[in-house]
């Protein structure tokens, strides 16, 4: 049982003891090492196995519920069309401010993800590659607010993002240095239609504004209702 009051009893969000969410992770055994999660944790981040069972291990359950109910609704919308098409994978996001933990956390879903029956194909990608290369940054004037929203190329990520919910394959995605902090140049990784793609960056959640004709549009409805 969450942890609500009563007078938060229409809050959207629910809220859990560590004891209450640990006990969600029901008899669900542990699949990572301890070696292995010192391997996916960042340098100064604190993660151990207790953490990793109480916390992620729960977290990736619902997920995989999530998961697991995307794939049949998209399967059984197939039947019911008469279409034959591609693999839909599910995204998940991953947000969070600078030093957070972000990398760890999404490192440490992919690797207990993956290892859920039937074993799904699970890749990771950080919204670093997006950011624009420091020479446009400095063309632009933008060096000072690299990081922020404007510094990345949205409309190469929401191109990906597109192309990798139609089953494109393969997606190359751009990589990011943090020992040039800068673009690689000719670089990128290859995304081939996973079954769970897990996008981690600092706005990677964050709302963009409407295109203008969507804002008047808006506008006008509200004035006419």
């Amino acid at each position: 049982m969450d942890m609500r009051a009563e007078q938060q009893q229409y809050n959207p969000y629910r809220v859990f003891s560590r004891a209450q969410w640990a006990k969600l992770r029901d008899d669900m055994p542990m699949t990572l090492q301890a070696d292995e999660i010192a391997a996916l944790r960042s340098m100064h981040d604190r993660l151990d196995l207790r953490e990793v069972e109480d916390i992620y291990l729960p977290l990736s359950r619902l997920l995989s519920i999530y998961v697991d109910a995307h794939q049949r609704l998209y399967f059984a919308q197939r039947r019911f069309l008469g279409i034959e098409d591609r693999k839909m994978p599910y995204i998940i996001g991953v947000a969070g401010s600078v030093a957070v933990g972000k990398s760890t956390t999404a490192r440490v879903l992919q690797a207990l993800l993956a290892r859920w029956s039937p074993r799904p194909k699970v890749d990771l990608v950080t919204t670093d590659g997006f950011l624009y290369p420091n020479a446009v940054l400095e063309r632009e004037g933008l060096m000072e607010k690299k990081g922020f929203p404007e510094s990345y190329d949205l409309q190469a990520l929401l191109t990906f993002l597109s192309d990798i919910k139609a089953g494109r394959r393969p997606v190359r995605a751009p990589v990011y240095s943090h020992l040039t902090y800068d673009i690689v140049p000719g670089g990128g990784i290859e995304i081939d239609r996973p079954d769970i793609l897990i996008v981690e960056g600092l706005n990677v959640l964050q709302t963009g504004r409407f295109p203008s004709y969507l804002w008047a549009v808006n506008k006008l409805s509200h004035r006419i209702g």
